[in-house]
């Protein structure tokens, strides 16, 4: 950060504080897990499990997760004062995230504990190139208190809103917090508050500066079939202030601003995990969006990002460590469609 942007870094005490879940992962691989084609299911395949058999892995992996602390290490990696709004329980999963925040240089005076709920857990079954399905249990993330977040006394440049488990309450504190402080806001919706419905979430998608969503949501948003990316940009793309993002998996992802398109190509690489890729993918675009202004570069830094996190397992390990260079963001593939 230059010296005017550490200046303001100390005024408002954080560059950006991220809201959402925290979770401990286990990440289980096999090639034992049978794949079945299936157009219902989002990665296109359903997984098949022999009840009564005993079924080998290949590797397994304990790890954090969550959108809140996924995103949270982006932004403190890429060097930005970070703070963290999260829900976990006294257990040795929240003994895990705390580690984490730590580790990372995430500050953890935001957090939540929870008297009786157990942190949030996840386990997140791989096959093939990535194809994952995620078991999971909330736990305390499903029960962030809106009374325990200190509002007047955060003092914050954006807000990074990540799935709140369809806290509609929590969702409007949060939005009014903003509007007041003229505080800037990323969301990537959560499927519990996309089940809320366009027309109750208009005012919040309008008061987004970056909405940040898969094809998938975005298809559950705005009532289209999903895989007519061009028409979801066009339906959503005019509701934030700044920018829609819309990830596409294999096919990489789209952007929209001012009426321009812009697709951001998959980098080369095995993929063998796509959970977190989202938070990754998000967080770095936002990231860039707050240090540089510029879409072009955000987009590049996102994609990049996310492609650590998939070449790896779990949901941090692959994150860059530091900010990109334009050298580093050169090797990112971004065309500006129209």
């Amino acid at each position: 950060m230059n010296k005017a942007t550490k200046a303001k870094a100390a005024r408002f005490g954080y560059d950006v504080v991220t809201i959402g879940a925290a979770t401990r992962d286990v990440f289980v691989k096999s090639r034992h897990f049978d794949k079945i084609k299936s157009t219902a299911a989002p990665d296109g395949f359903e997984a098949c499990l022999p009840m009564g058999a005993k079924i080998e892995l290949d590797e397994i992996a304990f790890e954090t997760g969550g959108g809140a602390t996924n995103a949270a290490t982006t932004f403190a990696r890429f060097g930005f004062k970070t703070g963290c709004i999260a829900r976990i329980g006294h257990d040795v999963g929240g003994k895990e995230i705390e580690d984490l925040l730590k580790r990372e240089g995430i500050d953890k005076n935001l957090v939540q504990y929870d008297p009786k709920l157990s942190t949030g857990y996840s386990i997140i079954l791989l096959a093939g190139a990535g194809h994952r399905a995620i078991l999971t249990s909330r736990g305390a993330a499903r029960k962030i208190a809106e009374k325990e977040i200190p509002w007047e006394k955060m003092k914050t440049h954006w807000i990074y809103v990540t799935s709140l488990g369809g806290n509609e309450k929590l969702l409007k504190d949060i939005f009014s917090f903003a509007k007041k402080h003229l505080v800037k806001i990323a969301w990537n919706p959560g499927g519990a508050e996309l089940e809320m419905g366009m027309k109750k979430l208009l005012p919040y998608l309008m008061q987004s500066d970056v909405l940040i969503m898969n094809k998938e949501e975005a298809g559950l948003l705005s009532g289209l079939p999903s895989r007519h990316v061009d028409g979801l940009l066009k339906k959503i793309g005019a509701l934030p202030r700044t920018a829609l993002v819309i990830t596409d998996g294999e096919h990489g992802a789209y952007l929209t601003a001012r009426g321009a398109v812009w697709h951001a190509a998959v980098m080369p690489g095995k993929a063998i995990n796509t959970t977190g890729a989202g938070d990754a993918f998000g967080s770095a675009f936002t990231s860039g969006l707050m240090r540089e202004g510029d879409l072009d570069a955000a987009l590049k830094m996102a994609a990049l990002n996310s492609h650590g996190v998939v070449t790896h397992m779990g949901a941090t390990a692959g994150i860059l460590e530091s900010y990109p260079s334009p050298q580093k963001r050169a090797q990112a593939k971004v065309k500006q469609l129209r």
